[in-house]
């Protein structure tokens, strides 16, 4: 069997070597846009996908940093913490370096013989392999059959980096202040390391280093490293495949970053995928336009509702932040009174949506 996945970013170099284990060829295409490996970005994984990424695409305990706890605080209540989940004995998710893994990626795949690095031609014959995954939105097949979405800019833009502090013995838990003009996250990926996600409303730069100051307390920043901007947007395609070419990843999906859900919701597909591949490759049948056929009956309606539910849940705490009346803001406190509410946010947020 021959896979071409179009696109060279993480989620299809980690799709290429799930599929890689199965014993499947597999040729990446670089997309139109050359992709550049960001310093300053970083991804939480789930506890249950970071199992599932050690067990059946590659080991990555050795980059990972586990997260034990999650404190939520409000502007409104004079930074007051809110929610509170997990406790110092269990993991919740870990942090990973986006560079790290897609370098420890690249390098396991390129020791692989079923793996090919190959030159991008804008068009080629979609017959040469059984399925072409296009994980790339800016290039011909996007644009000619992934052109159809439920789109929503949020009109804000997210601010990232990475500060180096004075050690922290334990520097296990994550922050989340929802401020006046967005959420900020502190992200621990190390005891002297810790990544910043700012998401901030409208267009105009804010200077990071100021606002950091302003929230944190926690840390004695030594140095605050490069900062990257983007902008925020969220869509969900309509059609998952045309033929044998199925679309994937930020093409599919994208999200609001402040839950840290994007890169867990494209492993969760690719756990979908590739039992659904090793599933007819078992019988004997074809992989082609049938298998995407059916990962669009089985993910379609998780991704839809998943995505939905997180960006409720910021439209919630964007309304919190607007409203200057300290009610809203405490009821949310009876939440964390509620050990049953809080185990179902702790399961969806660690497996998704069960269906």
């Amino acid at each position: 069997m021959n896979v071409c996945i179009v696109g060279d970013g993480l989620v299809s170099l980690t799709l290429a070597k799930a599929l890689i284990n199965e014993g499947i060829y597999v040729d990446i295409l670089p997309g139109d846009k050359i992709y550049k490996i960001d310093k300053s970005r970083t991804i939480g994984v789930s506890k249950a996908n970071l199992d599932y990424f050690n067990e059946n695409i590659l080991n990555i305990k050795k980059l990972s940093w586990t997260i034990n706890k999650i404190e939520i605080f409000s502007d409104n209540l004079n930074n007051q913490k809110i929610l509170n989940f997990g406790n110092h004995n269990k993991i919740i998710f870990s942090m990973v370096k986006n560079y790290e893994l897609y370098n420890f990626l690249l390098q396991s795949l390129n020791k692989n013989k079923l793996f090919r690095k190959k030159r991008y031609f804008k068009i080629f014959k979609t017959d040469t392999y059984d399925l072409i995954i296009n994980c790339d939105p800016h290039n011909y097949f996007s644009k000619k059959y992934f052109n159809k979405k439920l789109g929503k800019d949020y009109r804000s833009h997210a601010y990232t980096s990475i500060i180096d502090h004075k050690k922290i013995p334990k520097n296990n838990t994550a922050i989340q202040i929802f401020t006046k003009i967005g959420p900020l996250a502190f992200l621990p990926i190390s005891n002297k390391k810790t990544s910043i996600v700012y998401s901030v409303k409208g267009s105009k730069n804010i200077d990071l280093n100021k606002m950091i100051a302003k929230y944190n307390s926690k840390y004695s920043i030594i140095k605050m490293n490069k900062t990257s901007i983007f902008k925020l947007r969220a869509s969900n395609l309509r059609n998952y495949y045309f033929k044998n070419i199925l679309a994937f990843g930020d093409l599919l999906h994208r999200i609001h970053p402040f839950a840290g859900q994007g890169f867990n919701m494209c492993v969760r597909d690719i756990k979908i995928l590739i039992s659904l591949i090793k599933f007819r490759l078992e019988l004997g049948l074809e992989v082609g336009e049938s298998t995407c056929l059916d990962f669009e009956k089985k993910a379609k309606h998780k991704n839809f509702f998943f995505a939905n539910g997180i960006d409720l849940i910021y439209e919630f705490f964007n309304l919190e932040s607007k409203i200057d009346n300290p009610i809203l803001s405490s009821s949310i406190k009876f939440l964390d009174k509620n050990s049953m509410a809080k185990k179902i946010f702790r399961q969806v947020a660690d497996k998704g949506i069960i269906i």
